[in-house]
């Protein structure tokens, strides 16, 4: 079965920067693209739709997915799109839709109105418990943005494309995590930037140079040892390491400036309740502006 990548859509400029960034994701990767717009309220086939009550959300769903396939079926002619209403509150919706999918776009942040995806809770409980790659994209999110900008400084979707960095836990498996950057990075022909966080363990003693020399060399070699398979898989990928001390949220929201797509690690989440993404992802979901992988990992 051909997997999709799917956007939400919820008539926000946010899931609409989504959908745009899923198009262009989904070329890419010679994968149809999927629109999707969920609300529970719609009502059944055989409602009687001369009700104003129902009109409008029917009104307002249809606009949303007509507008959207416009839009990206003029900018993409060579994608292939489909648009679908579903009866179902978002969440869930999300949830299945993600289950055949390659990957899962929404905006990081949405109308929290009328069928709004990213409405608070809801949202979180939807990133948390997806088991496919989700990518969350902010409102303004250009093509151009990917990429350098050219020789006078301006914007272009004609130069190289930004790198993508990808957030490495050494002491954590993180095979899909990789895979999934190292193939991003792949695809845009782009380089891609290898960040670890690491710090000196809180002990009683004020640590020495040499002691603080030798963390940071054993973590040099550790990441190097990590990314080994990764460069021998994806020979055509530039690969750059990075670390810096410090903790990994902070790291990572600073290395994220400029990125084309920050790809960071999310474990998976066994409970059937609950909306916690880790600490790491939720400060980054909050304070990176640039649009975040989150790749779910055991």
């Amino acid at each position: 079965m051909t997997r999709h990548v799917v956007a939400g859509l919820d008539g926000s400029k946010e899931s609409l920067a989504a959908a745009d960034w899923a198009a262009r994701e989904a070329l890419r990767r010679g994968l149809p693209l999927r629109l999707v717009h969920a609300w529970e309220g719609l009502p059944d086939d055989d409602a009687d739709a001369a009700l104003p009550e129902i009109r409008a959300p029917q009104y307002h769903a249809r606009r949303v997915l007509r507008a959207a396939l416009e839009l990206l079926n003029d900018r993409y002619p060579g994608l292939y799109i489909a648009a679908e209403q579903v009866r179902r509150p978002p969440g869930p919706a999300l949830l299945a839709e993600a289950e055949n999918a390659e990957l899962l776009v929404i905006g990081s942040q949405g109308t929290g109105g009328l069928g709004g995806f990213m409405s608070g809770s809801v949202a979180m409980a939807t990133v948390a418990h997806v088991d496919r790659p989700v990518v969350l994209v902010r409102a303004g999110e250009t093509a151009a943005d990917e990429h350098l900008p050219d020789g006078s400084g301006k914007a272009s979707a004609d130069t190289p494309h930004r790198d993508v960095a990808v957030a490495v836990d050494i002491g954590a498996s993180c095979d899909d995590v990789l895979d999934f950057a190292f193939h991003a990075a792949e695809l845009r022909k782009a380089p891609l930037r290898a960040v670890h966080a690491w710090h000196v363990p809180l002990t009683s003693a004020v640590p020495g140079v040499e002691e603080r020399t030798r963390i940071r060399e054993e973590a040099e070699r550790e990441l190097t040892q990590l990314l080994a398979p990764w460069r021998a898989k994806y020979p055509d990928v530039v690969v750059r390491e990075n670390l810096h001390e410090g903790r990994a949220a902070h790291v990572l929201v600073r290395a994220a400036g400029g990125a084309g797509l920050l790809v960071v690690g999310r474990r998976r989440r066994r409970a059937a309740v609950g909306t916690h993404t880790g600490p790491v992802a939720h400060a980054l979901l909050h304070h990176v502006t640039r649009p975040v992988a989150l790749v779910p990992h055991d």
